[in-house]
């Protein structure tokens, strides 16, 4: 491990529009002292991670990447809500591996009894209730409701803070979140004005496990 240490975020679309957003996202954990946080770009990827097939497709060119960056890397956050190879990450490397789904939610837990997710489209909720349900935490999720926007159509900022404004006034009226977590790496953007507009904490996940990374790389945990 280097003085600091380096934490890479890999967005596994291949969209540089999303990392921008993502590198943004996670500028205010760029700290003197480190770890560094470098974000990149998965090339082979899809240009945006929609369907489970698209999960599963970048599976092993996200591992060939870890491969590549292990001897730089302190850590690594895997930024797509579905947290694609994760566990077979974890298998490949020694280094800590955060998911952005599973630390936001993790980070939802604190804030709030009741967490309801925002998805991108509808065919994204039942793999976000699927993996809620395998971490055992289907009763403090008070729903999944989607924007119905494709990951490039997120880029249009007036209609997509609309619809995540609306549906996240619907999971806190309708269904009783008291805290709400952003299913896409590619909303990064709206975090503020959607916590402005409903009155209860907002998480984003990549800044979640962005923060938890640095936690595990400074106690060496």
């Amino acid at each position: 491990m280097g003085n600091m240490g380096t934490i890479f975020v890999i967005n596994p679309n291949s969209s540089e529009k999303v990392t921008e957003g993502i590198d943004r996202a996670v500028e205010p954990l760029r700290i003197p002292g480190g770890p560094r946080v470098e974000c990149l770009t998965l090339k082979e990827g899809p240009p945006g991670i929609e369907t489970q097939r698209d999960v599963d497709s970048v599976v092993m060119p996200l591992l060939s990447l870890i491969g590549e960056l292990e001897r730089r890397a302190d850590a690594y956050v895997i930024a797509c809500f579905s947290d694609p190879g994760m566990h077979a990450a974890r298998e490949a490397t020694r280094k800590p591996v955060l998911g952005i789904m599973e630390s936001g939610i993790l980070t939802a837990l604190t804030l709030g009894q009741r967490f309801g997710m925002i998805s991108i489209l509808p065919g994204s909720v039942s793999r976000h209730l699927r993996a809620v349900g395998a971490m055992g935490l289907a009763e403090r999720c008070a729903g999944d409701l989607a924007v119905g926007l494709g990951v490039a159509e997120l880029a249009d900022a007036k209609k997509t803070e609309g619809r995540m404004i609306e549906v996240g006034k619907r999971l806190r009226d309708q269904h009783g979140a008291n805290c709400l977590v952003m299913g896409c790496a590619g909303m990064a953007q709206y975090r503020d004005s959607l916590e402005n507009a409903t009155g209860i904490p907002v998480v984003e996940p990549t800044q979640a496990a962005t923060a938890m990374a640095i936690g595990r790389v400074r106690l060496g945990w």
